[in-house]
């Protein structure tokens, strides 16, 4: 788990550095618009739609571009580029890794046509379904700022909230919940005065696969190019995220 939450924060810092803000921004505002068509355009009464907002706001996504997704998809607005769907995608990268992908797409065909061509530009092959989903575990996962908070005591909180794990690294505090409970663990803590920097469902591999120096070289450019598709949202790997691992992570470009 810690594996996870460490390279979730690589990714973070490198989204906050590269300029690539007009990607993070686009991403933000197609979950907003599927959040907003399936239940509704209140966030009080949709817990998605009201976390997409939190967490697009965390990444300084503008009011209007907010507003305006959400009219999108709630079929108030009609900006003439199709309706947006959530779809997942499974294979494998250089070395056996497997891959779990999550998109949010108007058009399938040109997904899965860059999914497929991503993996075998880069070693890999695309899967069918329920190929490696098996392979991972859904959960949520809360990023906290930790503020001037003590780190026992936001431990404590969080326990009671209903956390099922806790990871302190530092530079957040990452809670990890069962799939349903995430966006009540979620305003428990942010009404006990915590600073929520985003809550996502997010897929724990039940089972890691070590990779060399190599291999981990050769899925992490896999993994980034992945992460520069506009419509892939989510990408989850069961490789063994170790702090040897990780380490080249932060040395890649």
């Amino acid at each position: 788990m810690a594996g996870h939450s460490k390279w979730s924060n690589i990714k973070h810092k490198k989204a906050k550095e590269d300029k690539k803000r007009a990607k993070i921004f686009n991403k933000h505002l197609r979950e907003i618009s599927v959040a907003a068509r399936e239940g509704g355009g209140d966030p009080e009464m949709n817990p998605r739609l009201d976390t997409a907002i939190n967490n697009a706001k965390s990444d300084n996504v503008p009011k209007d571009n907010i507003e305006r997704a959400i009219k999108k998809g709630t079929g108030e607005l009609d900006e003439g580029d199709g309706r947006y769907e959530d779809a997942t995608y499974e294979g494998y990268g250089p070395g056996g890794i497997a891959y779990f992908i999550e998109v949010t797409t108007n058009n399938y065909n040109r997904t899965v046509g860059d999914i497929r061509h991503i993996f075998t530009s880069h070693g890999g092959n695309l899967g069918t379904d329920g190929s490696v989903g098996y392979l991972f575990e859904q959960k949520g996962m809360i990023r906290i700022t930790p503020g001037e908070h003590d780190e026992e005591e936001f431990m404590l909180n969080a326990i009671d909230a209903g956390a099922e794990e806790i990871d302190t690294d530092g530079d957040f505090f990452n809670v990890t919940t069962a799939r349903d409970t995430m966006y009540e663990v979620r305003d428990k803590l942010e009404e006990g005065g915590y600073n929520i920097e985003s809550a996502e469902l997010i897929r724990i591999p039940m089972t890691e696969v070590r990779a060399d120096p190599e291999v981990a070289v050769s899925n992490f450019k896999l993994m980034n190019k992945f992460e520069d598709n506009d419509d892939v949202s989510n990408v989850f790997t069961n490789m063994k995220m170790d702090d040897e691992t990780l380490a080249i992570a932060e040395q890649m470009d």
